[in-house]
């Protein structure tokens, strides 16, 4: 008992002391064991401050911004989104919301939802962005709440990195009528319009009152873009109408059509071409009309006006309702904002391979809004050249050239492309002369064995796989940022010392679908292998419900699914 009245004495003295840090005596027990006791504290006139964190302003909750959020350490900064909506939507499954295939709320995911899960605090604002300001890193935006609810809508935003993952808009190509008489599908809300207008077509064309004509005009169905959007709208349409719509409005039954415009010689130019015959092919079958070779010139709210390229005929065509799908264009808002940072020439905004716009420190774009500037090899082949050869000598041995080969492949992906595209298994038997020899080079050589290596350079489809593989590398960058400042992971840089902070973005293709209608797909898969038929139908299937962002989404889509084979599809006109 005395050693324990001792000790709460002492502890009472000890923390009643300004000292920082204090060690009681160590004290021998009877048992011989020893007791040691310690108290450490800071003094409070001299707190610790800790450093602010860095403010990450993402713009967009689409494939890209989605993708960022989802792997981003939230902790390391102060995170806010801004987004004209509250929720993600799966665009690859649009076609099949405008026949009721899939619901709308089966394919959304509120953002909330997706950000709650992340480590640290993300906070989201529902609004558009209205400008951003370059110069004073600040964004102005605008609430889009449209009822009578108090408050000032606009506010505005200050950031020390932008990312931006805004999308892009329908491109009309200021087509005139387009934008008055065309639907659009693009957005979540497209598709339900579209889906009303459908059921809307076919309850006015069974009104008494109509004549036969009347009844075709408005059974006329128009897509206009042979893209993978438009064939599979027009495939959902016919599977929608041969297996439900059939039943619930006979009498007219015999007067529907369906017709794809396609500027191109074929649909689905972007695929392997075994598979646009495939898709040709199944139309015909269907009796689905293809009209190849054809520009819209206007559209009114009676009749599409098209002209034959061939020929230079135009013709009109009657419809009931048209769907506009031929490409996207960059928003005014991001337009604006390349006029601020010297890219208003071009037309859309520009990154370099990081995803760094280019002409800012701390932009970042991804997604549908912008595009990688691959920088070309042979404006660095000389300082390639010079930095291969040690021993300056003036020529290169295949040993100093393969020094350089890890750094050259990954700084300049379109070598590798070229290589495959020649079937040479390495990269230097570029340097073998013409019997299969190696041999020195010098400038002039090696300028001749690269120099067609940046003919492979293209620039990346505007599609949610390469959305979503930006946002998932940009986020690895961010997260990763302060280890690879001290140890840079990129590759050498050539016309200066050190390394790249980071390795460039490389986008590694995983295949693409194009549904067609009556349970049948077609695939482009890795190792450029092609799939059609049935088989591949169920293929997507799988992909598609694992690709889903939340395990509530993967059930309810399946379930659609389900729901269809079983009832059919939903034809009410909600």
């Amino acid at each position: 008992m005395r050693f324990f009245s001792f000790f709460t004495r002492a502890s009472r003295a000890f923390h009643s002391s300004p000292t920082y840090s204090k060690l009681l005596v160590i004290s021998t027990l009877s048992s011989g064991g020893l007791l040691a006791y310690a108290d450490s504290q800071s003094d409070a006139s001299s707190p610790i401050e800790e450093c602010p964190k860095k403010r990450v302003l993402v713009l967009g909750t689409g494939w890209a911004g989605t993708s960022f959020l989802k792997d981003l350490d939230a902790s390391k900064y102060d995170v806010q989104v801004v987004s004209p909506q509250n929720y993600f939507s799966f665009t690859p499954l649009l076609p099949s919301v405008t026949c009721g295939t899939v619901e709308a709320r089966s394919i959304v995911e509120p953002v909330r939802n997706i950000v709650k899960k992340r480590k640290g605090e993300v906070k989201f604002w529902e609004a558009e962005c209205t400008k951003i300001d370059a110069a004073n890193k600040k964004v102005f935006c605008r609430s889009l709440v449209d009822n009578n609810l108090v408050g000032n809508r606009e506010f505005a935003l200050e950031y020390d990195y932008l990312v931006i993952a805004m999308g892009a808009q329908v491109n009309t190509f200021n087509t005139p009528g387009v934008k008055e008489n065309c639907h659009f599908l693009k957005e979540v809300q497209d598709a339900q319009k579209i889906r009303k207008s459908v059921i809307d077509c076919f309850e006015m064309a069974v009104i008494p009152s109509l004549s036969d004509e009347e009844r075709r005009r408005n059974l006329h169905f128009v897509i206009v873009g042979g893209g993978p959007t438009g064939v599979e709208f027009a495939a959902e349409l016919h599977d929608f109408f041969k297996e439900d719509l059939v039943y619930l409005y006979p009498t007219v039954k015999d007067l529907v059509k369906i017709s794809v415009i396609q500027s191109g010689d074929h649909i689905l130019n972007a695929f392997d071409e075994r598979i646009s015959s495939f898709a040709e092919q199944k139309f015909q079958r269907d009796g689905i009309d293809v009209h190849t070779g054809c520009r819209v010139i206007s559209v009114s709210d009676k009749e599409i006006k098209m002209k034959v390229k061939s020929s230079g005929e135009v013709c009109s065509i009657p419809h009931g309702l048209i769907v506009w799908s031929t490409g996207i264009m960059t928003r005014p808002v991001v337009k604006d904002f390349m006029e601020q940072i010297g890219q208003g020439s071009r037309r859309i905004l520009t990154t370099d391979e990081w995803l760094r716009v280019k002409g800012t420190q701390n932009v970042y774009a991804i997604g549908d809004c912008a595009t990688i500037d691959q920088r070309k090899i042979m404006k660095d082949i000389a300082a390639i050249f010079e930095a291969a050869d040690k021993d300056n000598s003036g020529t290169l041995t295949v040993t100093e050239f393969q020094d350089v080969i890890d750094d050259i492949l990954i700084r300049y992906p379109q070598v590798e492309i070229y290589l495959r595209s020649k079937h040479l298994r390495d990269v230097k038997d570029l340097l073998k002369d013409s019997q299969g020899h190696e041999d020195e080079v010098d400038i002039e050589g090696f300028k001749s064995a690269l120099s067609h290596a940046d003919t492979q350079m293209k620039n990346l489809p505007a599609t949610a796989q390469v959305a979503a593989q930006q946002g998932a590398y940009l986020s690895r960058c961010f997260n990763r940022r302060e280890q690879c400042t001290e140890n840079p992971e990129g590759p050498r840089r050539f016309k200066s010392s050190g390394r790249y902070q980071f390795l460039p973005f490389r986008y590694k293709h995983l295949g693409q679908f194009a549904p067609l209608g009556g349970e049948q797909a077609a695939a482009e898969l890795p190792g450029d292998w092609v799939s059609m038929g049935r088989s591949t139908q169920w293929l997507w299937y799988s992909v598609y419900a694992s690709k889903q962002v939340s395990w509530r989404t993967r059930y309810l889509v399946v379930s659609d699914w389900t729901r269809k084979f079983v009832f059919g599809r939903d034809s009410s006109g909600i």
